[in-house]
């Protein structure tokens, strides 16, 4: 069996929704970071006493399966708006809620990204497993499993005598997601660049959420013993080693982390700004409303209509018009929901992750410009790769156009990207002087301004 780093494979989803019931049944569907489901299901099926080979071997199966699935769309090519379902007897178990095995919790968290692949094939294997004693299966056996590590059988040796001997475990394969992948070295004190600057800038933002973690004072890319101390912090939190080094799990739970604090909840809050964006976590959205709020739920909608093919389209104008409130009711009715045509917080939040959650499937000419708007605001302050790629655009038109102050290129919104970005509006949009944020209008007017210009 070979083990390959990040081969040309279907990269790992960001999260994954899950059925919570029988395939044809009514029941709720959930959106939820792709770790945290596969850690549900490993802490229902596994005992976290048995040795790491033989949970290792189990959890990688277990990743294979429900990859399979989601890689092949099981589901969705039969119309279904789910990855997978919680019912064991059509895929894996998952109770949400459940608790979470603190020893199978850090074995998730380094070993998501990987899968087991057929050779030659890019898709995740169909790897089904039994325990063995009670059910037995064409696949792996989880006390088969057991006794093979206690004989000194490593992970890798136990999936291939279940599985056959043309398997290989493909590892370090990217997150399909809005931040970054790891990037395959840990980052520690005396560490420099570009990754060490967002993570201080994340843990700065996770830290308003959590006090515990001490701010980072000059978070510019320097991994000083005051962000070793952050770190060990964020790690003490969330149970991870605590060595004050951004390894794999520790990567990747901070760019959850800072997703979650950030995302629609960040924007609920109105911390950023005044006037229209500032809206509390209770409002509401209804026909007759105006804003960049509107704005932001007329792109989720539209995308989301090319994708569930309703019609007609959604224009983002910033009105929320008749249309808007039949494309609404709609979406409820997918969803489950009262079809009311209204948008609280809850709702909105539903769009956003089916958004997420769908991007890749919604038709190329659906959307106003490439790339893609990423479905959230872009605000001073925040750090990832979008911020990162809209700047590399607001260069390239500060470089034609002198009414646009050059930025660099560094992946935070900065004051200097907040300038160009004022001064773009001004000139382009003709907006006045209200809050600087990228919404997607701004987006698709700064892609279509650099092309334009060049």
């Amino acid at each position: 069996m070979a083990i390959i780093s990040r081969p040309d494979v279907s990269p790992i989803p960001e999260n994954i929704t899950v059925h919570l019931g029988a395939p044809d049944e009514a029941a709720e569907n959930i959106t939820i970071p792709f770790p945290d489901y596969i850690k549900n299901v490993a802490s229902g099926a596994l005992n976290p006493t048995w040795p790491n080979a033989a949970l290792l071997a189990n959890i990688y199966a277990q990743i294979s399966l429900v990859l399979n699935r989601i890689q092949t769309e099981s589901y969705r090519d039969k119309g279904y708006h789910f990855d997978t379902t919680s019912n064991a007897n059509y895929d894996q178990d998952f109770v949400p809620g459940r608790a979470i095995y603190e020893n199978i919790s850090r074995i998730v968290d380094e070993t998501f990204d990987s899968y087991i692949v057929r050779k030659g094939k890019k898709t995740a294997a169909f790897t089904p497993y039994c325990d063995g004693v009670e059910i037995t299966c064409e696949g792996l056996s989880q006390w088969g499993a057991v006794e093979l590590a206690r004989q000194g059988k490593k992970p890798y040796e136990i999936l291939q005598y279940y599985y056959g001997e043309d398997i290989d475990l493909v590892r370090d394969i990217p997150i399909d997601a809005n931040f970054e992948s790891y990037p395959l070295y840990p980052l520690r004190v005396g560490s420099r660049g570009r990754e060490v600057g967002i993570i201080q800038h994340e843990l700065n933002r996770i830290a308003e959420n959590y006090p515990a973690i001490p701010r980072i004072q000059n978070p510019g890319g320097n991994f000083t013993q005051e962000t070793e101390a952050a770190v060990k912090a964020f790690q003490r939190i969330f149970r991870l080693p605590e060595g004050g080094v951004v390894g794999k799990s520790t990567w990747y739970k901070i760019k959850y982390m800072y997703d979650s604090v950030k995302g629609l909840g960040e924007l609920f809050s109105g911390r950023v700004g005044s006037g229209d964006f500032k809206r509390p976590a209770d409002a509401f959205w209804k026909e007759g409303d105006t804003g960049i709020w509107v704005m932001l739920i007329q792109y989720y909608v539209r995308a989301l209509s090319c994708y569930y093919h309703i019609t007609p389209l959604v224009d983002i104008t910033g009105i929320f018009g008749s249309e808007t409130t039949e494309a609404v009711k709609v979406l409820e009715g997918i969803y489950g929901l009262p079809q009311t045509g209204m948008i609280d917080a809850d709702v909105l939040a539903r769009f956003y992750q089916d958004y997420l959650t769908n991007l890749n499937n919604i038709p190329a000419d659906c959307l106003p410009e490439e790339p893609v708007y990423p479905g959230y605001l872009l605000y001073r302050g925040m750090g990832d790769n979008n911020v990162q790629l809209i700047q590399g655009y607001l260069k390239g038109i500060a470089e034609k156009d002198p009414d646009i102050p050059m930025v660099n290129v560094t992946g935070v919104f900065d004051s200097a990207t907040e300038a160009a970005v004022s001064a773009f509006d001004r000139k382009y949009l003709e907006e006045g002087q209200g809050d600087v944020l990228i919404g997607p209008i701004t987006w698709s007017a700064i892609i279509s301004v650099y092309h334009q210009l060049q």
